[in-house]
């Protein structure tokens, strides 16, 4: 209301009776914002009828919510049977950002793909890796790298079936003439808490009973080293469990070295742009993207529903 500085009226629902009396109402120029869409079930159901519903509203629909354009949704996929969809500005500016990165992205190029768990991340890195120069891994998921290297990771995160798929990965960045670069030390500590007791310890002497809760300074220094010639870089995931301070060193110096590089930069997921911000860095990066999983499944080289329903025209 402040910012076209003219009311802005609302009604506690989005389909039904209100609505439509609001609706009939409306002047040009006017502006009536709706009650949440995910209120109704029938939203992430892709309800057709719910879908029909919405677009009775309008004469075309905007998607401008590239964070759910993942989703089969009936705001974001059914309303397009009934009336023409079109990309917002926010939409546009993330696909164009992503494509250029993963279509036609400067090289030399680099991904840092950190996070919990590589199973959640195995079809991003398989889909970057015949792309990139350079593959950096770090997070929890670096884990299972170091055990297929066949050393002892203490009681870091962990989950059976994942030291297979970090086998098979390296073989992939062999094939894809890439360079696969992992933790060669890492800041462990003997609890959960950032009270705990740590040590910094190469991969290979990390003793049971510690877990691996950051990269260390050799990895740091390795990761910001080989960043520094990239004309691309992709961020997703951090490299330690950063919102414990003890533990944040890892992933503020890969913001660092991101935030000052002169690549096309781009930061998505919830946790890497949060570290950015956190960092006071974000004003550097080229692209931050307002969606996680919709960012990651675009990187997987997916077509995202929304996008797909967007009209031709």
């Amino acid at each position: 209301s402040e910012l076209i500085n003219k009311p802005v009226a609302f009604v506690d629902d989005c389909i039904g009776p209100k609505v439509e009396a609001a609706v009939k109402v409306l002047q040009p120029g006017d502006v009536l914002m709706l009650e949440n869409l995910r209120y109704h079930n029938e939203e992430t159901k892709n309800d057709p009828e719910f879908a029909k519903q919405l677009a009775s509203l309008a004469d075309v629909a905007i998607n401008d919510a590239f964070g759910v354009s993942h989703r089969n949704a009936a705001s974001v996929v059914g309303i397009a049977d009934y009336i023409p969809m079109a990309a917002g500005f926010l939409l546009k500016k993330e696909i164009d950002a992503l494509s250029a990165a993963v279509v036609h992205p400067k090289t030399p190029m680099a991904a840092i793909i950190g996070g919990a768990k590589v199973t959640d991340k195995i079809s991003v890195i398989s889909n970057l890796l015949p792309k990139v120069d350079v593959m950096i891994i770090g997070g929890g998921m670096a884990n299972a790298f170091i055990k297929a290297q066949g050393c002892n990771i203490g009681s870091s995160l962990f989950e059976e079936g994942q030291e297979a798929i970090a086998t098979d990965l390296v073989m992939e960045a062999r094939v894809a003439g890439a360079k696969l670069l992992t933790p060669i030390d890492a800041v462990v500590a003997d609890a959960f808490s950032n009270d705990a007791n740590t040590k910094i310890v190469d991969v290979d002497q990390i003793e049971d009973g510690w877990m691996v809760l950051d990269i260390g300074p050799k990895t740091r220094e390795l990761y910001v080293e080989a960043l520094a010639p990239m004309k691309t870089i992709i961020w997703n995931g951090p490299m330690g469990v950063f919102e414990m301070e003890n533990f944040a060193a890892g992933t503020n110096a890969v913001a660092k070295a991101v935030a000052e590089s002169d690549a096309m930069t781009i930061v998505g997921g919830g946790d890497s742009v949060a570290a950015i911000e956190k960092s006071g860095l974000a004003d550097k990066i080229s692209h931050i993207s307002t969606g996680g999983g919709a960012s990651l499944e675009f990187l997987e080289g997916k077509i995202l529903p929304g996008i797909a329903a967007l009209s031709e025209a």
